[in-house]
Formats: C-alpha cells, sequence, structure tokens
C-alpha cells in the first residue's frame, strides 16, 4: 500500500490560496531539499484540478537547466482529481474525476512507495477528513493573511513527527494524523 504524502505552503492563519504572497520570503535552497526528500520514493503525483491549471503552463516546459524539480513533475505519472476535462495538456497526466474517497482509497491500496501531492488544499482536506493521508508536511510563512481559504475548516488532531526552520523565517512541520 502507498503512503499518501502532501506538502502545502500556509501562512500562519492557515490560508494556503493562490500563495503568490510567498515570494517575498524567497525559497531556501534547504526547503527545495525537504521537498526532493518527499518526492523520493513517489511514483504518482495527485493534484487538484485548481493546482494542475496552475502547475501545467509552469512546468510542462522546464527543463533540468530550469529546475532540478523538472524531471520528476514532467516525467512522474499525473492524477487529476476533479473535472474530467483538462484544460492545459501536460505529459503523463490522466483524469481521475471527482473527488471519491473509495477510488482513492483502491488507488493507494494498488501501489507501493507514496503517492506526492503538491498543493490542493481541498483535496488535501478531504483526504485528512477521510482518514487517507498518510503525511502532511505544512510550509508555514511568518505572516498572518486575514482572508483568504484555509486549509482546516473543522477541528483536526495532527501529531507532529518533526519540524524545522529556514534562513528565511520559515516552519517546516511534518505531520501525521492522529489516530
Amino acid at each position: 500500500m502507498a503512503a499518501i504524502r502532501a506538502h502545502e505552503f500556509i501562512s500562519l492563519d492557515g490560508v494556503f490560496e493562490s500563495p503568490s504572497w510567498t515570494m517575498e520570503f524567497g525559497f531556501d535552497p534547504a526547503m527545495g531539499a525537504a521537498i526532493g526528500a518527499l518526492t523520493g520514493d513517489a511514483d504518482a503525483i495527485l493534484l487538484g484540478r485548481t493546482t494542475y491549471e496552475m502547475f501545467a503552463p509552469a512546468w510542462r516546459d522546464r527543463t533540468p537547466k530550469d529546475d532540478p524539480g523538472a524531471p520528476f513533475f514532467n516525467d512522474t505519472e499525473k492524477l487529476v482529481v476533479g473535472r474530467r476535462d483538462l484544460v492545459e495538456e501536460w505529459s503523463n497526466t490522466t483524469p481521475f474525476g471527482a473527488y471519491d474517497a473509495e477510488r482513492l482509497r483502491e488507488l493507494k491500496d494498488s501501489r507501493q512507495g507514496s503517492i506526492y501531492i503538491s498543493g490542493s488544499g481541498r483535496l488535501v482536506r478531504g483526504l485528512i477528513a477521510d482518514g487517507l493521508l498518510d503525511e502532511l508536511h505544512l510550509f508555514v510563512y511568518p505572516i498572518a493573511l486575514g482572508t483568504g481559504e484555509r486549509l482546516f475548516e473543522d477541528r483536526t488532531r495532527l501529531d507532529l513527527v518533526s519540524n524545522e526552520t529556514y534562513e528565511n523565517g520559515v516552519q517546516h512541520l511534518v505531520l501525521r494524523p492522529h489516530v
């Protein structure tokens, strides 16, 4: 059975929506190393439709010279949860269809290694609620936005596995759903 691991960039007040606000903090190379380690044994990427529509045009033409993550994002199988019609074309992409906890459980049970999620906050929220997410990596930026869609809408208890702080002030929390 595969483990589903997700990473989110969020503000102190839990906002994940439209993370353009992260730019003022820069991207610490240690963050890239942490994300690289997270993708290490992943053989599939699971994305929500909104994240897919942002990622496809941003990644599909990138090369390893542009970004060391390009081979992973472009060559790995991508499954998009949401509408079946995909606006952007991106290699190795398959529409998954609407969110369906049972189908996602079957997907998880049919694989080894891990399934990686970047962003896709609504998808991650559903996976947590349905007991399907194994590990959540939150990159918490030292800013409260006051408005925007929040990752957690309801009481959610998580166990802290580890944490580290980067030079740009971002805190990386590794969490697992509390059982």
